[in-house]
Parts: structure tokens; C-alpha cells; sequence
């Protein structure tokens, strides 16, 4: 069996396996053997109904009864209720938060039972037990599983794999056994995922895998080998096999990651750039026209850029800095020093810069920003949306802007007489074309990279300087991971006299309170944002639909109950960008009192006169996000409030929640988000191509650092990888999986 061969030479698939495994993108033996479990169920021995007590584990073979969908009696929790029976009798079963389980298997359906035996003798149940469809002959399969386990193990080496990395979880006692529960789809089970796997490892599947990284490497951080740690993932005799596995595999994915990053930073470091060297007499009267007085934070990420710039190798930098600390400013400062530069061999002219920005909105407020930046300085600056293109100066009146054709703007970028130009992904269209283009600034998307900016070039020989910026807190093994080939510069320190937010949990019988506040503030002349995690109500005849407050009653409600006479509006993903722009931009213009939104306000348009923001069913959002949507309103010296309003009172969600109050920033919440969530719950992950083992990775710096070492230090060594071929192979195939460019 090789590795490349298509699973429906060697396996008999019906249609709904097919199309399970299409969905899985699942294709060929090497597919399914790296399909990684995501948890283990430890079974208890073989149990009848008739032994069982309360409190054990327990494994049954039976047939089910009765299944229902139900709500609790007090709780009002959705559930799934039903019985199994065996020879000797029937046991209730209990799945609590999942009704849709009713559904999904037929009365007098075989299945084996696995799960822990809950309440009290004389009334046991079993408590949300894992079920797998079998059939007479398969009842006696099980125990084949954990034979082969055990011979497969005996073969293989026994490296321990625990000793220089900490483990993802506590070490637990070995279980006499372990079902790997894999990620599933409709027409596939688990169950059948054991049995494939089995019956590949049988056939030799294994012996055909070849290892891409070098065995030394594995050696030595005591990590197992590939065939090993296959095994290990499968059917694992402990749990300390199993996490030796799991940290071979992220090793292995961080280690490929940091090589192809560490590879393309080293490359771009040989290609040449715009020296930009401005007269530091010249950004001193920058800075010092600004409105405000510079942060030493400003001041340090303006001297760290400069110097980068003024190299003429190509910088490539992430600016990190909560709502509110002055990114633009920097970014502005960068501007400036790149178009009070000459072209190279010109006495006349200016460098140019092109900044983009992910929306429409927020492309027309950093133009807004770079106009009061540049009102007392002469420099062109131009803004291209898909709705318009403008310019500034205008012969209207100082400090305005004027509305210009676009084959106007297009011709005056081409020819360098606009050296700013503000806009969308509009900028990388073919149509647009820079004389000098020598700095590229882009908000909130990090993965511009070297053929991006060749692109923008043109036939310019020069790869332009890259400065990235976010708002988004991003935990530091992240940004060493994804980030690679960006150096960091973090702007940890707000504008003087920029007060700290005021953030509260609201309790239920404090709701009132929070809208008095709230009353007071709008009375004042200020505006609120009013967050929810739904859009519509949740159908009620559904009983497994998220029990949430949606935006649409929840505005009808605050206009009719609460607030009514203040202006109310919604804000929601399922709206046109049309409906979102014109609804962003009365709230910009305080048509709106109230907005009530989804969490698509998180990256949102500059609002100063907004001062609070209440976030309904806060458990429901990551720490990350709460943090940024309580962002919104820092953008003043008015004091700003954040009220947020949990769905349910346990300690663990309060505890969680109470970080908010307490953390000095967004990076200290990022970090706790990570440890507290688990990597799982990090925005954007999918973006950012990693699996679920790489992410798991990142709660583990001590291994991010090992490998991103090792990575540098083998493309230092060999940048063109032809001492490993196979290596080579496989970041070129991983490379095209992670589409960072």
C-alpha cells in the first residue's frame, strides 16, 4: 500500500463515504493516515446494564430506544434523552447541550455505548456517552484495536518524547484503553476511521512514509520518529505516547512554517530597496505640528523605522499598538520621510507611498487623518475607492479635498505627481501604476508579502519597504510563528491624557443600572454601541439553536422599552456593503444614537463622540475580541465605559471575564486568551493556514523557539535545502497549502 494510492483502491466507499471524504479532503492513503484524532475516550471494560454502578466508566453493546429531543425540567437546558438495552436490562441515556443527537440514529439501531455511569444508584444514567454504529459481526472488533496497539507499539522505539517540552496537558494514569475520536462528517465515523487505519498500518502503509526532516533533529529534543509517532496518534497504550506524538507533529509544523519564512527573509534581504534618508531637521517639524504630544512609544517605533528605511534593503516591519496609540501617526511619519526623498539620480520629484486599508470606510478615514497630518505641508495625496477617487489639496479651500475623475488620479500617480496614495485592494489593481513607489503601509493584513509588493513595483527594480500595522493583540509565539519574516515594534503606551476605559460586568439585576449610565451619557451628547452575537432571533421550534440575544429584537426592544427617544439603527454581516457603509456613516455623523451590531464593528471606522459599548452574551467572544470591540470607543479624551453582560453566572466564564478589568493591555489579554480558550479559539486561523496541532503549538513557546532556531540555522547553512531533497519537497507542497502570499 503506498502512500500516493487513492483510498477507493483499497477500500469498498459508498457514496456517502465518498462524499464525507471529499469534504475532509481526504483522498489518498497518506490522506487518512495524517487525519489526527482530536481527543481520546478512555472505555471501561466490557460492562453489562445489570453491574453497572454509579460513578464508573463503561463501554456497552446494545441496541437504542426511545431517543428523544427535550428540554430540562429547571435548567431549560436542550438535551437528548433515550435508553440502551442489552440482555440484562436498559440504561438511560443523557446528551446535555446536544438535541440534534436524537436525530441522528433510528430506534433498535447496534451501537456501542462509552461513556461514564452518572446519578445515583437506583436512578444512574449514562452521562453524554460516545456512540458508534456497529453491526453483529463488528461487536468483536474492538478488542482487535487494542491488540494491534499493543504489537505495534512493542515494535516501534520507545523514546519518551516529554523530555525537553513541556506538555500540552497533564500527564494522566494509562488506561487499559483509548477510541481515537477523529473530525467527522456525515456518512463517516470514527469508528470507521479505526478501522481503515488499521487496516492500512496491517497492509504496511507505514513502512512506505518517508521522514522530510532530519532525523537528527528529532533526536535531539527526544522527539519520536515518523513511523512512531504515527502510531502513537492512532492508537496510543498512554497518553503520554499520545502527547510525545502530538508534539513531534507540531514541532514538525512550526519547523516548516519558520523555514519558509526564515528562507524568504533571508532572500528579500538581498534584494535592494529606496535608501529613504529625509533630514531629521525635517521630521522633527513633522512631528512637532502634530495636535498632540508624541508618546516615548511613537517616538522609539519612528526612530526604529527610519533607520530601517534608510538601509536600502527592504524593511519589513509590524507595528502592534492597542485602539488608540497612535499607529497612524507613525505610519504618517513614515510618509513623510519617504516623499521628502528625491528619487535616486532626480533633483526634483518625491518617493511615493501607497496605504491600504481592508474597507471602504476605513480607507476614507485614513485619508481624513493623513489630511490633517499634511494640512501645513505640500504634498498631493490621493484617496481611490471603488465608489470614487479624491484629492488633496484642493483650490476649493485649505484643508478640503476634491473629488477627481479616476483616470485623472491614475495619471498623476503614474507620472509621481501624487506621492500618497490612500485606498482599498483598488491599489493592486493592473490599472494602477506608481513612477517610485518606495513604501508600501497596509492596516490589518499581515501577509502582504515580497510578490505582493513586486506587483505594486511594477518594473521598478526596487522592492518597496513594508510596513504592517494591527490592533489585533497577537500573542508572541504567534507572531514569532506566522510572522516570521516581519520584525516586531510594539506600541505599549497611550497618548497623555487618554483615559482608561471603565469596564464593568454587569450582573442581571444591574442591567438598569448600566442603562441609566448610559442615559446620562447620551444626554450628554455621546453614542453607544450595543453588541450581539446573533442577527435574527433563534427559531424557538429549533431546540439546539444558539440561545442568544440577536440584533434585530434587541433594537426593537431598546427603542421600545428602553430608549425611545434616541435614534436606533442596526449594523450586521448579511446587510449589503452599501447598507453597512451609509449605516457607519450617520453613526459617523451622530444621525444615530444607538448602533446595535454584530461583532463586525471589531475593525471599525473612527467614531470619537462614541463612549460606550455594552457586549451582549460576552462569553461568547474571545478575550482578543472583546478587547477590540472594546476599542471602539477609546478614540477620545472622553471617559469611556464598556459594560459587559454575560449569558451565564459560572465561575470559570467570570473569572475569564474578570481578566478585562484587570489586564494593563491587549498583548497580557491575547496571552490569556491563549491559555485560558486554547488556540483553538484564535480569529483567523484558517487564514493563516495552520492545523489544529500547529495552533495547539502555540500555547508552547519553549517548542516555537526550538524550531524557529533550527530553521534559521539550517537556511543559513543551506538556503537552497539540496542537501535535503525531501525537506525541500515538502515546504514547497506545505508552502502552496499556507498561501501566505
Amino acid at each position: 500500500m503506498q502512500p500516493g494510492d487513492q483510498l477507493a483502491n483499497h477500500f469498498r466507499l459508498t457514496d456517502a463515504q465518498k462524499g464525507a471524504l471529499a469534504k475532509l479532503e481526504i483522498k489518498t492513503v497518506r490522506d487518512l493516515l495524517f487525519h489526527f484524532p482530536f481527543r481520546y475516550e478512555q472505555g471501561g471494560g466490557e460492562a453489562s446494564v445489570s453491574g453497572l454502578v454509579a460513578g464508573q466508566e463503561a463501554s456497552l453493546i446494545g441496541t437504542l430506544e426511545k431517543l428523544e429531543t427535550k428540554k430540562g425540567w429547571k435548567s431549560r437546558i436542550p438535551m437528548s434523552e433515550g435508553y440502551l438495552r442489552d440482555g440484562t436490562g436498559r440504561i438511560k441515556l443523557r446528551w446535555f447541550h446536544q438535541p440534534y443527537i436524537a436525530k441522528m440514529y433510528a430506534d433498535g439501531t447496534l451501537v456501542k455505548a462509552v461513556g461514564k455511569v452518572s446519578g445515583k444508584d437506583g436512578k444512574i444514567y449514562l452521562a453524554n456517552p460516545e456512540l458508534q454504529k456497529i453491526s453483529a459481526t463488528e461487536a468483536g472488533l474492538f478488542a482487535s484495536q487494542e491488540n494491534l496497539s499493543k504489537k505495534l507499539s512493542g515494535r516501534l522505539s520507545t523514546q519518551s518524547g516529554a523530555a525537553d517540552f513541556q506538555t500540552f496537558s497533564q500527564d494522566l494514569p494509562a488506561p487499559s484503553k483509548f477510541f481515537a475520536q477523529y473530525p467527522e462528517s456525515r456518512g463517516i465515523t470514527s469508528l470507521w476511521f479505526r478501522h481503515a487505519i488499521e487496516k492500512m498500518i496491517k497492509e504496511g502503509a507505514l513502512e512506505m512514509v518517508e521522514d522530510p526532516v532530519p532525523f537528527e533533529l528529532f533526536k535531539k529534543y527526544n522527539l519520536p520518529t515518523l513511523k512512531t509517532a504515527l502510531v502513537w496518534m492512532h492508537a496510543p497504550q498512554n497518553l503520554k505516547d499520545a502527547e510525545a506524538a502530538r508534539k513531534r507533529f507540531a514541532f514538525e509544523e512550526v519547523f516548516f512554517i519558520q523555514l519558509e519564512r526564515q528562507r524568504e527573509k533571508l532572500l528579500q534581504s538581498r534584494e535592494k530597496s529606496f535608501a529613504i534618508d529625509a533630514p531629521q531637521k525635517n521630521i522633527d517639524e513633522f512631528v512637532g505640528a502634530f495636535p498632540f504630544k508624541a508618546t516615548k512609544a511613537q517616538e522609539r517605533a519612528i526612530e526604529t523605522i527610519l533607520k530601517d528605511m534608510k538601509s536600502g534593503y527592504p524593511m519589513s516591519r509590524l507595528l502592534e499598538g492597542d485602539v488608540g496609540s497612535g499607529k497612524t501617526a507613525v505610519a504618517a511619519v513614515a510618509a513623510y520621510a519617504a516623499v521628502s526623498t528625491r528619487p535616486q539620480g532626480q533633483s526634483y520629484g518625491a518617493l511615493q507611498v501607497a496605504y491600504m486599508a481592508p474597507t471602504e470606510i476605513l480607507a476614507k478615514q485614513h485619508f481624513e487623518s493623513f489630511i490633517k497630518f499634511f494640512e501645513t505641508f505640500p504634498i498631493n495625496i490621493g484617496l481611490i475607492t471603488g465608489s470614487g477617487c479624491y484629492k488633496f489639496p484642493s483650490k476649493i479651500g485649505r484643508g478640503k479635498s476634491t473629488a477627481i475623475s479616476r483616470a485623472q488620479l491614475l495619471k498623476w500617480v503614474a507620472n509621481g505627481e501624487i506621492p500618497i496614495l490612500i485606498g482599498t485592494h483598488a491599489l493592486i489593481q493592473k490599472s494602477v501604476k506608481f513612477k517610485h513607489l518606495a513604501l508600501v503601509i497596509i492596516d490589518e493584513q499581515h501577509r502582504f508579502g515580497t510578490d505582493q509588493r513586486k506587483q505594486l513595483a511594477r518594473k521598478d527594480a526596487h522592492i518597496p519597504h513594508l510596513l504592517s500595522m494591527t490592533a489585533t493583540p497577537i500573542p508572541r509565539t504567534l507572531a514569532l510563528t506566522v510572522y516570521g519574516d516581519l520584525d516586531l515594534t510594539l506600541l505599549d503606551e497611550m497618548p497623555a491624557g487618554r483615559k482608561h476605559i471603565i469596564t464593568e460586568i454587569v450582573k442581571p439585576d444591574q442591567r438598569d443600572k448600566a442603562y441609566e449610565k448610559m442615559r446620562d451619557e447620551l444626554k450628554e451628547g455621546r453614542q453607544a454601541y450595543v453588541i450581539c452575537p446573533r442577527i435574527d432571533e433563534p427559531d424557538p421550534d429549533k431546540a439546539f439553536a444558539l440561545m442568544a440575544k440577536s440584533v434585530k429584537a434587541e433594537a426593537e426592544r431598546l427603542k421600545k422599552d428602553i430608549f425611545p427617544e434616541y435614534a436606533i439603527a442596526i449594523l450586521h454581516s448579511k446587510m449589503t456593503p452599501k447598507e453597512k457603509g451609509s449605516a457607519m456613516q450617520q453613526f459617523v455623523e451622530h444621525k444615530i444614537d444607538i448602533l446595535v451590531a454584530t461583532s463586525v464593528v471589531e475593525v471599525g471606522v473612527n467614531v470619537q463622540n462614541a463612549t460606550m459599548i455594552m457586549i451582549e452574551g460576552a462569553e461568547r467572544f474571545g478575550l482578543s475580541q472583546l478587547h477590540q470591540l472594546r476599542g471602539r470607543v477609546v478614540r477620545s479624551n472622553h471617559q469611556a465605559y464598556c459594560f459587559v453582560v454575560p449569558e451565564s453566572r459560572g465561575e470559570q466564564t467570570l473569572a475569564r471575564l474578570k481578566a478585562l478589568t484587570t489586564a494593563k493591555n491587549g498583548f497580557e489579554l491575547a496571552e490569556q486568551d491563549l491559555l485560558q480558550r486554547g488556540p483553538g479559539e484564535l480569529s483567523g486561523r484558517k487564514q493563516w493556514g495552520i492545523s489544529d496541532i500547529g495552533m495547539e503549538a502555540l500555547k508552547n513557546l519553549k517548542l516555537v523557539e526550538a524550531a524557529r532556531h533550527e530553521a534559521l540555522a539550517l537556511v543559513k547553512k543551506n538556503e537552497h535545502l539540496l542537501q535535503h531533497p525531501l525537506l525541500k519537497a515538502a515546504l514547497a507542497q506545505k508552502a502552496l497549502a499556507h498561501h501566505f502570499e
